[in-house]
C-alpha cells in the first residue's frame, strides 16, 4: 500500500490511478480478510466432505461448493488487484483547501435552488445514497479544481445540469 499525502495538481490534469481514503482501503482489506479467513475455509470444508461422499457428478454440495469457491477466488483476486493499485490519500493533507480535489466535501446548488452535499471518494468506496461519489464519476470530474462560486455543467442521462459550488471542506 503506497501512502501519498499529495494530491493531483491541476498542472498535470491527471487523477491518481486508484485514489482511496484510508477508511475505504480498510474496508477493502476487511472484505479480503473475511473471504480468505472465514468464507473460503468453510467452503473448502464442505467441498472436501462432499467429495468424500462418492459420485461427484450428481453431488449438489460438491458442485455448488466448487462454484462458490470459484466465485470467492475471483473476488479475492479482484480485491487483491484493487488493493495493490490503490493509492491511499489523506484529504486533510490537501494543501489547497479552497478548490475541489479528492476527499473534498462539496455543497452544491442547482438551477432549481436544490442544495446537495457530496464527498469525492475513491471509486471503490462510492455510495450515492450516503453522498459519496466516485473520483471518476461525471459530477466529480466536473467539480475537480472548482472554487466556491464556480458554475459547473454535468451531462446526465436527463440532459445537462448546472451546479454552483457553495462551499468546500476537507477532513
Amino acid at each position: 500500500m503506497a501512502s501519498n499525502a499529495g494530491q493531483v495538481s491541476l498542472a498535470s490534469g491527471q487523477p491518481p490511478s486508484h485514489p482511496i481514503t484510508a477508511a475505504g482501503y480498510a474496508a477493502l482489506k476487511s472484505r479480503y480478510d473475511h473471504l480468505l479467513g472465514t468464507e473460503r475455509p468453510l467452503i473448502v470444508e464442505i467441498v472436501s466432505w462432499a467429495a468424500g461422499n462418492g459420485d461427484r457428478s450428481e453431488n449438489g454440495d460438491y458442485l455448488y461448493g466448487r462454484k462458490k469457491m470459484r466465485e470467492i477466488d475471483r473476488e479475492l483476486a479482484f480485491l487483491a488487484k484493487r488493493m495493490k493499485a490503490a493509492r491511499v490519500l489523506d484529504p486533510a493533507a490537501q494543501p489547497d483547501k479552497s478548490r475541489v480535489f479528492f476527499g473534498a466535501r462539496v455543497t452544491l446548488v442547482d438551477e432549481d435552488d436544490t442544495e446537495k452535499s457530496v464527498t469525492i471518494v475513491g471509486d471503490d468506496e462510492q455510495d450515492a445514497s450516503a453522498g459519496r461519489i466516485g473520483w471518476s464519476s461525471p459530477l466529480a470530474r466536473a467539480l475537480r479544481g472548482a472554487s466556491v462560486g464556480d458554475l459547473r455543467s454535468v451531462r446526465l442521462p436527463g440532459g445537462i445540469k448546472e451546479w454552483e459550488v457553495l462551499s468546500i471542506a476537507y477532513g
